[in-house]
C-alpha cells in the first residue's frame, strides 16, 4: 500500500508543491462559528474575526479586514477567501456587508511596507481595521497573529478556514484588494495584474526582469530590488502566489 508522501501527487503523478499541500489541508478544514461560540460563553458580546490580504504581493498595499458578524444571521457559504471562485467572494461581500454588525477595511501602501517591513505593514492594517470598526469589538478572533490592542484576543492557525468570522474577513479583504490592483491595471499593463494581482507570476517576473518595477512596487521585496537576477522567492510568496492565481489542482489520494 502506497504511503500518504507517495500518494500526494496530481492525478498526472507529479508531486504536489507545498501551496497544493497546504490548499488540500485547507479544504478539509470545517469554517464554523465555534471560536465565535467560545468567546460568546466568556461574556464577549461583540466578536471580531481579523484578517489581511496580499502579504506576499509584489505590487501594491497590504489590505486588512475587521467582521463582526450578527449571531442571529447566518450567512451561508463562509470560507477561506483562497477556495471561493471571484464570482462566489463577490456576492458573499456584498452579504457581509449588507449583514454584518460592523465591518471596516484598512490598508497599508507600498512605502510603508518598505519602511516597516510586511509583517509589522500587515499588523499595522488589522489594528486600523479593528479601529476603523463603528463599534469596538470586546474580543477578537485573528488569523495566527496577536495585535497591540487593549482587547481579548484568540490568535487561531488557519483562522480563515476555521472562524465564520476570519473568513469573512478574509473575503471583504480579498475582494476590496483585488478590486484596487484591477483599478491599475490599464496604469501598468506590461505586469499583466489583471490576471495576477500583483502576485510573482510567471508574466509578472518576467515583466518585472524585463523593464524593472514601478512605483507601486514593494521596492524591500527582493524579486523587485532584485529583478534583473533571477532569485529564491521566499516560501510564503510562492504559497500566496499559487493560491490567488491558480486552482487548487485535482488530487489523488
Amino acid at each position: 500500500m502506497p504511503s500518504k508522501k507517495q500518494s500526494a501527487t496530481t492525478k498526472s503523478g507529479k508531486p504536489l508543491s507545498k501551496a497544493a499541500l497546504k490548499l488540500r489541508l485547507i479544504k478539509k478544514l470545517k469554517c464554523t462559528t465555534k471560536y465565535e461560540s467560545l468567546a460568546w460563553a466568556t461574556g464577549a458580546k461583540l466578536v471580531a474575526g481579523v484578517d489581511e490580504v496580499g502579504r506576499g504581493a509584489l505590487f501594491g498595499p497590504v489590505v486588512a479586514a475587521a467582521v463582526i458578524l450578527d449571531p442571529n444571521y447566518r450567512i451561508k457559504g463562509l470560507r477561506d477567501s483562497k477556495l471561493l471562485p471571484a464570482e462566489k467572494r463577490e456576492v458573499l461581500s456584498q452579504r457581509i456587508r449588507e449583514h454584518s454588525i460592523a465591518w471596516s477595511i484598512a490598508a497599508v501602501d507600498v512605502a510603508r511596507i518598505d519602511q516597516l517591513n510586511i509583517y509589522w505593514a500587515s499588523n499595522l492594517a488589522m489594528k486600523h481595521a479593528v479601529r476603523g470598526l463603528k463599534c469596538q469589538p470586546d474580543h477578537l478572533l485573528i488569523d495566527a497573529m496577536k495585535l497591540d490592542l487593549e482587547c481579548a484576543q484568540t490568535p487561531i492557525i488557519h483562522g480563515d478556514a476555521l472562524s465564520a468570522s476570519i473568513a469573512a474577513a478574509s473575503i471583504i479583504a480579498k475582494v476590496h484588494r483585488d478590486a484596487l490592483v484591477r483599478e491599475w491595471a490599464p496604469v501598468f499593463p506590461e505586469y499583466d495584474l489583471a490576471s495576477n494581482k500583483g502576485y510573482s507570476a510567471p508574466k509578472h517576473i518576467k515583466a518585472l526582469r524585463e523593464i524593472g518595477p514601478c512605483p507601486l512596487h514593494r521596492q524591500s521585496f527582493a524579486p523587485v530590488w532584485m529583478a534583473s537576477a533571477p532569485q529564491e522567492v521566499l516560501e510564503f510568496m510562492l504559497e500566496e502566489t499559487a493560491e490567488a492565481i491558480e486552482p487548487p489542482e485535482v488530487l489523488e489520494d
